[in-house]
């Protein structure tokens, strides 16, 4: 049998591959709990916890079974959970006004949780989809064809106060509307909390990634559509400038923390942002991301934990500092084990 030559090669990349040892060694990315935060659904009552059928392993909780999950969270070291509530139809109207009542669910759920795990981080979401009865994020003009910004504006500043009066640690507004940072930083300190954090979503996109989402909070039923139209304020997703110069107003009027979302359509967004800010910048995994690789996973063409910690290590690698996913307590889970 003929010898097989030797290459004579300086570098062989493989070297640094060859073991698990060598491989874990060199490792650049890891994501751990410490990175994750759990986006949890909440609804009023004693129900049982409610599946939701778009995305397998996710639930609507009451406010007594969210303490529960909360605990079992921070038991497994993640340090941060987002709540979104879902409200009844009644309680919605035009101008979401259930959004700045004092004792509205998602506020009940806070101070639930905050005195029941007060190290945990709680986020809230500011906006106003789940509590209006045409989805959209804001009050509408008055010819009912747009979302009038500075209305919103107003409501948004007045609804992160009430939620850092609950305990609140980070409000996150996700709305999009021009200069709602500013106004909730000013609203924030005026009320006497400037140690409430403005977590913003930067870069909102346009997506069609959210639709489970709306199916969890209630927000497209109310529409009578899965599809709102929500262009006038979203990002365009061919606009990888616009999102830049978006993100850089948030953190010009005082955002403390900068997200992306959707996360993994959106590698370059975040990569450009971590590039262009000191502020920690964060991820959404959001509903349509998770329910792919889960709906992939359940036919068989995909391996879950395989893909979901690829997908999420792709979101570590692109800049992001730390990830809101629906696959946070597995994750957790499976680094405890």
């Amino acid at each position: 049998m003929p010898v097989t030559p030797t290459l004579a090669l300086l570098q062989r990349p493989r070297r640094l591959r060859r073991t698990a040892a060598i491989r874990a060694l060199v490792e650049e990315t890891r994501v751990t709990a410490d990175d994750l935060v759990a986006p949890l659904f909440v609804v009023d009552g004693k129900a049982a916890p409610e599946e939701i059928a778009s995305m397998p392993g996710a639930f609507r909780l009451s406010i007594a079974d969210l303490v529960k999950e909360c605990r079992a969270l921070h038991r497994l070291g993640v340090r941060a959970v987002a709540l979104f509530p879902k409200l009844e139809k009644s309680l919605k109207t035009p101008r979401g006004a259930e959004a700045i009542n004092p004792e509205t669910l998602i506020l009940r759920a806070i101070r639930a949780v905050k005195k029941a795990v007060p190290e945990l981080l709680v986020v809230a979401d500011i906006a106003l989809d789940p509590y209006t009865t045409h989805g959209h994020d804001g009050v509408l003009t008055a010819d009912g064809d747009d979302v009038d910004n500075d209305t919103t504006v107003a409501a948004l500043a007045e609804m992160a106060v009430l939620h850092a009066e609950a305990g609140t640690d980070l409000v996150a507004p996700s709305d999009m509307m021009d200069g709602r940072v500013g106004a909730i930083r000013r609203a924030l300190d005026a009320g006497g909390h400037t140690g409430t954090a403005i977590l913003a979503y930067a870069a909102k996109f346009n997506s069609a990634y959210y639709g489970p989402f709306r199916e969890a909070v209630g927000s497209a039923q109310a529409a009578g559509t899965t599809l709102l139209g929500k262009h006038t304020y979203q990002l365009n997703p061919a606009n990888r400038r616009e999102a830049l110069k978006d993100a850089l107003l948030d953190e010009a009027e005082g955002a403390d923390l900068l997200m992306v979302k959707p996360a993994g359509a959106y590698l370059d967004v975040i990569s450009d942002l971590r590039a262009a800010t000191r502020l920690p910048v964060a991820a959404y995994q959001v509903s349509g991301e998770y329910s792919q690789i889960q709906a992939a996973a359940r036919l068989g063409w995909l391996d879950l934990r395989r893909t979901r910690d690829e997908s999420l290590l792709a979101i570590k690698r692109a800049g992001a500092d730390l990830i809101l996913t629906y696959f946070a307590k597995a994750v957790a889970t499976d680094l405890a084990d």
